[in-house]
């Protein structure tokens, strides 16, 4: 590698860098939900897999299952990690696309 291309490749990693941080930020800033019982429990959190808000159906306390609402509550809590881990995955692979590094095939990279 002469150090031209060395030049391009830090240029082009630091680039890559900067797109990186600024979609973490917007990430951090997107809502996702997550519920369990049919919408009895939902769950808010952010992009920077952070709770936001729980929401629990009043008729859950009135039935005065404890066991029930701790269960839902963590179903509901999982589901929406998984939907931001999901978006995020999703986010990442998009913004990866446009990112080119010599040496390196695949997509959106001609090698």
């Amino acid at each position: 590698m002469t150090p031209p291309e060395l030049g391009d490749l830090l240029k082009q990693a630091q680039e890559a860098q900067e797109k990186i941080a600024k979609l973490q930020e917007t990430l951090a800033k997107r809502r996702i939900e997550g519920e369990a019982g049919g919408g009895m429990v939902v769950v808010a959190v952010s992009g920077a897999l952070r709770i936001l808000e729980i929401k629990i159906d009043p008729s859950l306390f009135q039935s005065g299952d404890q066991e029930m609402i701790q269960d839902l509550t963590a179903a509901a809590i999982n589901a929406a990690l998984a939907n931001a881990q999901r978006m995020a995955q999703e986010e990442f692979q998009r913004a990866s696309m446009g990112i080119r590094l010599p040496g390196v095939s695949g997509p959106g990279n001609s090698g």
